[in-house]
């Protein structure tokens, strides 16, 4: 009998994600306070790619230790330097998100874990690099009109599946890594397990 897959997560993105892929997933949100851990782990001076694996792995804990087969637990979090982006808390805070990263490259540190009985058995650490083309105040405020609340629900405020195509200059790794899932290494850990045909 094949392992049942979980996505210890709310995110719809994630979720579209793996249903396109032929992944059977279960999406169970996870009962985390991520902005309280966010807090400590800037507190403990952590790098922002092991924030992001930190929040992946509890997130990935929390829903396994209640829940039977491979639960898979992701958290992204954007770097431009060090400083940490959060997904913007308004239309406001996505202008200032986007006049920041205006003309700069920046990191989506894209982080995934894989527990089973409460214990994590597979982790991966995805960093495509994206570098915004210059942006006038005009294009921003048209922008942030255009696409309103969906750039609520991503660290950049962008949407590169979408209108977000606009804002970049270059891109730099794997597509499914943006979107906040890196697909094609979790796919092969699925084959390894025996949940998906080799």
């Amino acid at each position: 009998m094949s392992l049942a897959v979980i996505l210890a997560s709310g995110s719809e993105s994630r979720r579209r994600v793996l249903a396109a892929a032929g992944v059977d997933a279960v999406a169970i949100k996870p009962l985390v306070d991520e902005d309280a851990m966010k807090a400590g782990l800037r507190a403990e001076g952590l790098p922002v790619r092991e924030q992001a694996m930190r929040l992946a792995e509890m997130k990935a804990i929390k829903v396994s230790q209640r829940e039977q087969g491979l639960v898979i637990g992701g958290d992204q979090m954007l770097s431009l330097g060090e400083e940490a982006f959060d997904k913007p808390k308004d239309l406001e805070a996505a202008k200032d998100h986007l006049r920041k990263l205006s003309g700069k490259p920046h990191i989506l540190e894209t982080a995934i874990v894989v527990c089973e009985n409460g214990v994590p058995v597979w982790r991966h650490l995805a960093r495509p690099r994206l570098t915004m083309r210059p942006l006038t105040e005009d294009f921003i405020q048209q922008y942030v009109a255009r696409v309103g609340e969906p750039l609520l629900s991503t660290v950049g405020a962008y949407q590169l599946e979408g209108l977000g195509a606009q804002l970049f200059a270059r891109v730099e790794g794997d597509f499914f890594s943006i979107l906040g899932l890196p697909l094609l290494p979790l796919l092969d850990y699925l084959r390894v397990r025996g949940v998906l045909p080799t």
